[in-house]
Order: C-alpha cells, then sequence, then structure tokens
C-alpha cells in the first residue's frame, strides 16, 4: 500500500489561514455592526416571555435567534436614572442620577459612555430617537436630555402623535397625559408615528454606505404613556379578552408603606374596570406597534446582508404595572415587574444564540458585553460583568444577583425621603426601606413568584440568617443613603 502523498505546502498555508479567520470569527474581517434597540416602559409583556395575551411576532423570532435573559434587572425603574446607569456602566449610587433632574456628567464629567468606547475605537455612532432621557410626549422632537459627546449623528424624528395630542382620552384629568393612563387609537399609517419615522430614519442610515463600522443607537417612545399607535393595533386585543391581574385578599397587608410608588398611593387610580381594561388594551396595542417597527428593523438588516456580522441589542429601559398587587400602575417599584426588563442579545459570534438564560442579570452588564464582543476596549472601573460566558453556554455557572433601587420623596404618607435597594438572586428578592426602618420584604420565587407573601414579618430564625446574608451582600452594591439634594418629585 503506497503511503499517503504530503500536501503542497501553498495548500497548507491556504488551509490554516483558513481555519484561523473561522476560529477569530469577525476579528479578520470588518468590526461587527451594532444595532441597539431601547423601547420605554415595555415590561416583559412579550410572547417569547411567556406572556399569553401579546402578540409580538418580530421579537419572538429575534429572541429565537439570540439570547433571551429572562431574569434580567435594571438599576433604578424610572427613565433618566436607568438609562444613564446603563449608557455609562454605573450604578446610580456612582453616579448620583435617581431622578429626571440631574445630567450624570454633573458628577461624572469625563466619563466615558458606550456609544463614546466604541467611538474611541473608530466606530460612527448614531442615535435615532429616545436613548438618553426625554420627557414624553413633551420632548418628542427634540434632543431631550442628551449627551451630546456621545454622538456623531442624531436624528429626532416628530410624527403625528404630537399634533393628535388634543385627541388623547385621558382616564386621569387632574394628572398630564405623561403621567396619567391615557391613549390614543390613531389614524393613519404607522409611518406617520414618530416611532414609525424613528424606524423609517434608522433604517435609511443602516442603508447608508460608510467605511467605518456602525453603532446604531433606536429609541422608541411608546408604550411609554400616552399610549398611542395606530388602530390595528389595537383590534388584535378585543377588551373581552382581557383580563385584570390577580392577587388575593389582603396583598397589600404584609407591604410597608413605601413600597408604593407616590404616584399611585391609591389601587388603580380609584379608576372604574372599564378604564382600567381599556388602557391595558391600549398599552398591548402599543407594544405591538413597537414590534412591527423592530421587525422593519430586523427586515433591513436581512435585506442589506448585515445580520452576519450585526450584533442586536434590544432592552426595555425598566419594568411596568399594569395593575399587579391590587392596582400598582406603571413604574418606580421594587417588585419583580417593575425591576425586570426584556433583554435580548444576538451575535453571531457567539454559540447559545436560540436559548433562554436564566441567570440573573444586570443592566449595567450590557456595556462590558458589548465591548467585549467587539473586541474594543473598555473602561476601567465598570460596575457590571461581561455576559459572554453566558451568550456561548446560557447554563454556565454565574454568581447570580442583581441590584435595583428607587428613592421615594417626602409626602403624606412619608415624613422623610426614603431610599429603597433590592437584591434579587436565583430564588429570593429582599427588599429594605431606609435601610430597614421603613420597612423590609423577602420573597421566596421557588414558591412565591408573583410576592404575595412577604416573608420578612415575623421570620423563624433560618429566615432571619437569611435575611442577614441578603442584607450584607445588598450593603456591598447600594448605600441606601438619601443624596444630599433631595429631588424634585413634582417632576415625576
Amino acid at each position: 500500500m503506497m503511503g499517503m502523498q504530503p500536501m503542497p505546502r501553498v495548500f497548507v498555508i491556504v488551509l490554516l489561514a483558513v481555519v484561523v479567520v473561522a476560529g477569530r470569527g469577525w476579528s479578520a474581517q470588518r468590526p461587527p455592526d451594532v444595532l441597539f434597540i431601547a423601547v420605554d416602559d415595555l415590561a416583559c409583556t412579550l410572547g417569547c416571555y411567556g406572556d399569553v395575551l401579546a402578540k409580538t411576532p418580530h421579537l419572538d423570532r429575534l429572541a429565537a435567534s439570540g439570547v433571551q435573559f429572562e431574569r434580567a434587572y435594571n438599576q433604578l425603574p424610572l427613565c433618566n436614572p436607568t438609562r444613564a446607569s446603563l449608557m455609562t456602566g454605573l450604578r446610580p449610587d456612582q453616579i448620583k442620577i435617581y431622578d429626571l433632574d440631574r445630567h450624570f456628567r454633573d458628577e461624572v464629567p469625563d466619563v466615558v459612555t458606550l456609544p463614546q468606547a466604541f467611538q474611541q475605537a473608530g466606530y460612527f455612532a448614531a442615535r435615532v430617537g429616545k436613548i438618553y432621557h426625554y420627557n414624553v410626549p413633551a420632548a418628542i422632537g427634540t434632543d431631550g436630555f442628551d449627551d451630546p459627546p456621545s454622538w456623531n449623528r442624531t436624528v429626532n424624528p416628530k410624527g403625528r402623535d404630537k399634533t393628535d395630542e388634543a385627541k388623547i382620552i385621558n382616564a386621569e384629568p387632574h394628572r398630564p397625559i405623561s403621567a396619567a393612563l391615557s391613549w390614543l387609537a390613531a389614524d393613519g399609517e404607522d409611518t406617520e408615528q414618530t416611532d414609525g419615522m424613528i424606524a423609517t430614519e434608522a433604517i435609511r442610515i443602516l442603508e447608508q454606505p460608510r467605511d467605518q463600522p456602525l453603532f446604531l443607537a433606536v429609541g422608541f417612545f411608546r408604550p411609554h404613556t400616552p399610549y398611542v399607535a395606530p388602530k390595528s393595533y389595537f383590534g388584535l386585543y378585543p377588551i373581552e379578552q382581557i383580563r385584570l391581574p390577580f392577587s388575593p385578599a389582603g396583598d397589600r397587608d404584609d407591604i410597608p408603606i413605601a413600597a408604593f410608588a407616590h404616584n399611585c398611593p391609591v389601587p388603580n387610580y380609584n379608576l372604574s374596570q372599564d378604564k382600567l381594561l381599556a388602557a391595558t388594551q391600549a398599552y398591548y396595542a402599543c407594544v405591538s406597534f413597537i414590534d412591527a417597527q423592530v421587525g422593519r428593523l430586523l427586515e433591513a438588516i436581512d435585506r442589506l446582508g448585515k445580520s452576519n456580522n450585526t450584533i442586536v441589542v434590544f432592552w426595555s429601559d425598566h419594568g411596568y404595572h399594569l395593575g399587579e398587587h391590587g392596582g400598582i400602575w406603571q413604574k418606580r417599584t421594587l417588585f419583580e415587574q417593575s425591576a425586570r426588563s426584556p433583554l435580548i442579545i444576538r451575535t453571531p459570534r457567539t454559540s447559545g444564540c436560540g436559548q433562554v438564560c436564566r441567570r440573573v442579570v444586570e443592566y449595567v452588564d450590557i456595556y462590558p458585553t458589548l465591548t467585549a464582543q467587539a473586541g474594543i476596549p473598555a473602561p476601567d472601573g465598570l460596575a457590571g460583568r461581561d455576559l459572554s460566558p453566558l451568550l456561548n453556554d446560557p447554563l454556565a455557572s454565574w454568581d447570580e444577583f442583581a441590584i435595583t433601587q428607587v428613592l421615594r420623596p417626602a409626602d403624606d404618607r412619608l415624613a422623610n425621603p426614603v431610599m429603597g435597594c433590592s437584591i434579587r438572586t436565583h430564588r429570593w428578592r429582599y427588599t429594605e426601606w431606609a435601610e430597614g426602618s421603613q420597612g423590609v420584604e423577602l420573597y421566596d420565587h421557588h414558591s412565591d413568584p408573583m410576592e404575595f407573601h412577604n416573608l420578612a414579618l415575623n421570620p423563624d430564625p433560618a429566615t432571619k440568617e437569611l435575611i442577614g446574608k441578603l442584607r450584607q451582600k445588598l450593603a456591598r452594591y447600594a448605600s441606601g443613603q438619601v443624596p444630599e439634594t433631595p429631588f424634585n418629585p413634582s417632576r415625576l
């Protein structure tokens, strides 16, 4: 039997080059683009997150091709603090942002934001719509509370939802539509609404040829109040198919007063069930409307042949209440519905795509994850952790915890401002108000995922020991101290 002939040297060199390039992913090609999609006030009301009412085919498809983080938690469930935290990679106590009035550069003027890190690596960073804080709907069409150093280009569309504001139904006329349960089944097409225009402008940027890799941040305004979407999306959710969340009798009896947001001190704003169902319908209509706009973005990168070299990130700034715990609405609580938020990351470079990750992660983890995935330097001192191990293996071992906090102003319920801090582990949520002096909460998510039973009241010795351990870990990441300059609750 004759021996095998040696391969020609040139063939061996070419073969090795192919192997090296394949093993390095896009590091030997053009750097990956980043499509960074933010949504305002979106809870986990998506089909892929198990919501049986939601009709969200495009986001469900994104989740099926990426890694869906089932337990992702924001750092402070209010627009300005959570966005500032995510974009700087720092916790609220580091940037001293707890409300809507202060810009993070007042405290950390030289911080390098996420898009700045990409700019420094040679990227073109563009923003369309709301990424940093905007007052909604007042600031639509403006720069809002933006950060100019973060971007090479900004676009601020303004659609007919602004000119149609007089048509909006306000269930609470004594409150502005920005804070009230308010809605409009709008006339016209998707592309006439601000969020439809945002998708259109983002697609135009995607279509423009450029030598630089692109970091494109696309921020949608809905489903933030007022809930405005074209009429067709309201038709997806017949009122007779909608139910308000269940709460057992006496659910609020074991919850500290400070746990309830100051803007929602009475259950369901004392509104009738008809109005609450109509508001729920409008919220879900907005969710499906935004899903359609995300679908347009995903179709565009497919059509342009960019899917295999684009990191797609989808996130909401925080969760949202739709009547849980006997009538809590909107945000600013430390319950699961407000602290937990959708997060989906799709990157062709990792092997975990198409899977659900049930590890507990935080929004401060997004910054170091994206820089790592793009292979660019990240600044020192980021608060979060690189999620790349979970993108490769969603079942990988992980030190699971998340810290969320919120500041309560003094009002007719609380004599002084109160900081609430919460730690979420795989099994437990422990929350304390004013370092425990205004109440504590402990919920077992194995047996009580809706957080109906506060185990911190009359705890047995084993529960006391558990609380001590959780409190010790919580103290390492959130101070619980009220800032020296109290915020202005009138802006909230």
